[in-house]
């Protein structure tokens, strides 16, 4: 396990509300011994004009499941971690339904962690691949 404690799905599901994940419905569904997923509505609050998934939500769900998993690494009285840098790739359309993210770690360093995101539809399609980067900043 990479996590520096046992964490549960309802405490991630709890954290503070009214952030931007809160207002996308992203909901956390399942922590591995090395990942972490969480899933998201496609509906009109994440839509954008033309009826399909925004690319920009389904970055929000990619940048929220790195940052939580990094957050869930270090230590949390010491550390905080932030996104650096994000990258995405939308592979296909999603109109409706849930998008699924999966995060798994590329790098945990000392300063910064790399996180591969993959995004799924309901079909077990991947709509989308992102790349996190998070920096471990000392908590002030």
């Amino acid at each position: 396990m990479i996590w520096s404690r046992e964490y549960t799905v309802e405490e991630l599901n709890g954290r503070p509300k009214g952030h931007i994940g809160d207002l996308l419905g992203i909901e956390f569904t399942e922590i591995g011994p090395d990942s972490v997923s969480a899933r998201m509505p496609v509906n009109e609050k994440t839509h954008q004009p033309y009826g399909i998934l925004h690319g920009g939500a389904s970055v929000v769900l990619a940048e929220s499941l790195g940052s939580v998993a990094s957050n869930m690494v270090i230590n949390s009285d010491k550390y905080i971690g932030v996104g650096l840098e994000v990258n995405a790739n939308h592979l296909r359309p999603v109109k409706s339904g849930f998008v699924t993210g999966i995060c798994t770690p590329i790098h945990i360093g000392g300063k910064t962690h790399v996180w591969d995101i993959k995004l799924y539809d309901d079909r077990g399609k991947m709509n989308c691949i992102s790349r996190l980067t998070v920096a471990i900043i000392p908590k002030t």
